[in-house]
């Protein structure tokens, strides 16, 4: 049954809000519910994240201390950089990464957009590069750097 309803939770949520929307509990509408359901459980399978294999998974907990820490840093200094007069050196810094597990790409865009002053912008996986705009940052080349010593090298040991 898992094979032919990959998600019957996602199935049922789809065919519920198919009739909700059509205010009908008519038989076509089920019959068009059901299909509009399979079809997006269906797709959901299709671009489905691979299962993570956590190798490490003690140093999850390390990784979200200094992810918090950071957090809070950064948004002290946006906070002085939006009260002050200075503008910022704002940059766009690409950063080659030997980080190719996709649960982990997913993991370190997750940080770098929760924190506050950088965006992850773009990921070529022809080159391994991510491009990242700072907000604020003196050398793009150290703050590429720091990245990949701070998270890359924690992520690469916990999803290797």
């Amino acid at each position: 049954m898992r094979r032919v309803l990959a998600h019957p939770l996602l199935w049922l949520a789809l065919f519920a809000m198919w009739l909700l929307l059509a205010r009908s509990l008519a038989p076509g509408q089920m019959l068009l519910a059901a299909i509009v359901a399979s079809i997006g459980s269906w797709a959901a399978s299709a671009v489905e994240a691979p299962q993570p294999r956590l190798r490490r998974p003690g140093l999850v907990v390390k990784l979200v201390g200094r992810v918090l820490a950071d957090i809070v840093v950064s948004n002290i200094a946006v906070l002085k950089l939006a009260l002050g007069r200075r503008e910022p050196r704002s940059k766009f810094v690409a950063i080659p990464l030997e980080l190719r597990d996709p649960n982990g790409l997913a993991v370190l865009a997750s940080i770098i957009t929760a924190t506050p002053g950088s965006a992850w912008i773009n990921y070529n996986a022809r080159t391994d590069t991510v491009l990242v705009h700072v907000l604020d940052t003196e050398d793009g080349d150290a703050w590429g750097q720091a990245l990949k010593r701070t998270y890359e090298s924690l992520l690469l040991e916990i999803f290797r």
